[in-house]
């Protein structure tokens, strides 16, 4: 699993965000405990949801 990172999870739109925060959810699913693909994933899952965080209008 390729880390992604805040920079390039910015040029993404929204719909692109939640299909590859889909995608990153299936490799961690499937990855094994303690190894780099996993960290990555995880990594990976915070940066996406944080850039939907940032994204959403606080009411």
């Amino acid at each position: 699993m390729k880390l992604t990172t805040r920079f390039e999870a910015a040029k993404l739109s929204d719909n692109e965000l939640r299909g590859l925060l889909r995608k990153t959810f299936n490799a961690l699913a499937a990855s094994a405990p303690n190894t780099p693909e996993r960290r990555n994933a995880l990594a990976t899952l915070e940066t996406l949801q944080a850039e939907l965080n940032a994204r959403t209008p606080n009411l």
